[in-house]
């Protein structure tokens, strides 16, 4: 699929990926945007600059999404690529989080996009035509070692995303899942504060939002399901299906020399 004259929706869109992913679209063509962020002023200045519609998300409440859908399809007619882009990095560690922790990572991480394509699918199934996009994380392939709720619920995203493509691609709707490692943006800075968290994010080298937002776009010219803007992400997924045990024993490896301490 080409972006120019289509209605795009980015949720998440206010700042990192999702801004970049918003303003790349407009040079593409895009015949109309819509910034959906829980921050609305910062929706509101991306949306201003590249002459789109603002609204405000709760993307941890299906009410809210559906808001979104409504008001961009008032606005602009059907919606022709639904970007879910928001997203929240839970909390370092393991199963010790907190429920709390564990229920806002999965109502934004995972049921955001269910309650997205809930939504949006009759309508796209309808007109045989239509595109949903989910940013995932190279964590939903392998794994986050510094977070079991991040690993979890972006593990759940792919999975979904991977529903998605088989049951309704006959259909004429197209599914694709963002998948990046290390992006400089301000949810890097939590993970990086765990040194085996940090090496994992880094062993393929950080990259820019831009960076991010052109791997998407030639992915969605190509409609690949796999989005993966870090070459080296699709060489560790080979290694872990085809030997499991082999890239266990290499990311235990990882953790281990990362957490040891340093002499002097």
């Amino acid at each position: 699929m080409e972006l120019s004259n289509r209605h795009v929706v980015v949720t998440g869109g206010a700042g990192g990926i999702g801004r970049a992913l918003v303003r790349r679209f407009a040079a593409d063509g895009a015949r109309a945007l819509v910034v959906a962020d829980r921050e609305l002023a910062g929706a509101q200045a991306i949306a201003e600059e590249v002459g789109g519609l603002a609204v405000e998300l709760d993307a941890g409440s299906e009410r809210s999404v559906r808001a979104l859908i409504a008001a961009a399809t008032a606005a602009h007619g059907p919606i022709d690529v639904f970007l879910s882009n928001a997203g929240v990095p839970g909390a370092l560690g393991g199963p010790e989080a907190p429920d709390e922790t564990w229920d806002e990572a999965w109502r934004v991480n995972v049921m955001a996009h269910v309650w997205a394509s809930r939504a949006l699918l009759p309508e796209m199934v309808e007109r045989g035509e239509g595109y949903l996009i989910n940013t995932a994380s190279a964590a939903g392939l392998l794994t986050q070692v510094s977070s079991l709720v991040y690993s979890v619920t972006k593990h759940a995203a792919v999975s979904l995303a991977e529903w998605l493509a088989i049951e309704y691609g006959d259909a004429g709707v197209r599914v694709s899942c963002i998948c990046p490692q290390g992006v400089r943006t301000p949810m890097l800075d939590l993970a990086m504060e765990e040194p085996a968290g940090a090496a994992a994010l880094t062993a393929g080298g950080l990259i820019e939002p831009e960076d991010v937002a052109d791997a998407v776009v030639q992915g969605i010219r190509e409609e690949r399901l796999l989005i993966l803007p870090h070459e080296n992400v699709a060489g560790f997924l080979a290694l872990k299906g085809s030997d499991p045990e082999r890239w266990l024993r290499g990311m235990r490896r990882l953790v281990r020399d990362a957490r040891q301490p340093t002499a002097g």
